[in-house]
């Protein structure tokens, strides 16, 4: 019986057994560590210098743009040049940045170097995440696509819980310089994990990475509803609700300053995710996808609404959980519909949109939750956020006949 119960709902730890792919997934997850500290030292490093929740804000499109063309360009050159040169060359880019990052903290202490610098990391880390998301199914049969995809979000999820909570105990005690100079040091994990890889030369038919190469990915998704809403409701879920940039003046105003405070409102969205993850067995047995991906969006909005409304840390935490919980399912199940309907010599560009989704909408959301806080008040943008998209999604996601019916192929 117990054995029964932990194949139906416990996280599948099959892919671990393949090497290169144990690898990939362990370097990654360290390195996530590290990226999720420099995330809250740099929020909260700019708001040190600015005291405007407007200049955290202002953190989303100065990383958008970066992420939008070149996760675009890098999905294409993934599917024509060899992946794992590709990995590291990106893999050194985002590093450098992190260098940059220390470098200022220790000597400039300027507000438009962290911007300049973030740039830079986007413009890595937009090339790096498609190419490694369009490597997973080459190293794994496709059966075990859908177990890979729930260990990396669960493992990044991990990082995200880790990296705040760590960022609070250092930001508390070391500052930012030390902040980043652990993310520089355990970076160190993904550029070994790159460099072990086999070589990873395109299949199939090779298309120059240009224009031409891109547009070819969009109409493919154009060409399929499912596909192109999966895209749409992300899009919704994380610029109309997401509060990242609104935790800098919450701990201020609700919580008294607290670095604690700070580190667990930025960990518990991705303590929820790890648990999704550990209880995801479930996930592939549910067969109306594209109503059950519209479902928990709304619950994903609806959670962090009320936990904009909470004044105990701890029930912020929890309700953001939850939040944090559905939006680890919602990523599964759309990461698995790209990386088994798509042939590899497509997977690199549609790995690039997804990232561009994935990446670019929290971005947005950044702009629009600090935007929103210098017009309507900070419970207002928070509160409202939340409430806008689970109200959207519903309406978007139920209008499509397609994916309101949409069930894995068998």
């Amino acid at each position: 019986m117990i054995g029964d119960f932990v194949r139906r709902h416990i996280v599948d730890t099959r892919p671990v057994r393949i090497a290169d792919y144990r690898r990939l997934l362990g370097g990654n997850a360290v390195a996530f560590i590290g990226f999720q500290l420099t995330a809250v030292a740099v929020s909260a490093q700019m708001y040190a210098l600015t005291r405007s929740s407007l200049w955290v804000g202002l953190l989303g499109p100065v990383a958008l743009v970066p992420l939008v063309i070149f996760g675009l360009w890098g999905g294409a050159v993934a599917d024509a040049i060899d992946r794992r040169k590709l990995l590291l060359a990106s893999s050194l880019i985002s590093w450098s940045a992190t260098l940059t990052l220390l470098l200022n903290a220790l000597t400039l202490h300027s507000n438009l170097m962290i911007l300049a610098a973030v740039a830079v990391q986007s413009t890595g880390f937009a090339v790096a995440s498609p190419t490694r998301n369009a490597i997973i199914p080459r190293l794994v049969p496709t059966e075990l696509v859908p177990a890979a995809n729930t260990l990396n979000f669960t493992f990044s999820s991990l990082g995200g819980v880790l990296g705040p909570l760590l960022g609070g105990v250092v930001l508390a005690s070391g500052g930012y310089a030390v902040a980043y100079l652990i993310d520089a040091v355990l970076f160190t994990a993904s550029l070994y994990a790159a460099a072990r890889l086999p070589r990873l030369e395109p299949l199939g038919e090779v298309t120059a990475p240009g224009a031409r190469a891109v547009i070819a990915g969009l109409r493919y998704i154009m060409a399929n509803p499912v596909v192109l809403m999966s895209f749409v409701v992300d899009i919704i879920a994380m610029a109309f609700a997401l509060p990242r940039a609104l935790f800098p003046e919450a701990a201020a105003t609700w919580f008294g300053g607290s670095a604690v405070a700070f580190g667990w409102m930025f960990a518990a969205i991705p303590l929820g995710s790890v648990i999704g993850g550990l209880m995801s067995g479930w996930v592939g047995r549910v067969r109306r996808q594209g109503m059950a991906l519209t479902l928990v969006i709304a619950m994903w909005g609806l959670s962090v609404a009320a936990a904009g409304l909470a004044r105990s840390l701890w029930l912020m935490v929890l309700l953001l959980a939850l939040g944090g919980f559905a939006d680890l399912v919602s990523a599964v199940w759309r990461q698995t519909i790209l990386q088994t309907y798509a042939p590899d010599d497509m997977r690199g560009r549609l790995q690039g949109v997804f990232f561009v989704v994935v990446a670019g909408g929290p971005r947005l959301g950044d702009f629009r939750a600090g935007a929103s806080a210098a017009a309507f008040g900070l419970t207002g943008a928070w509160v409202g956020g939340g409430i806008l998209c689970a109200i959207t999604v519903l309406i978007v996601g139920l209008s499509v006949p397609a994916f309101r019916g949409y069930q894995p192929r068998s």
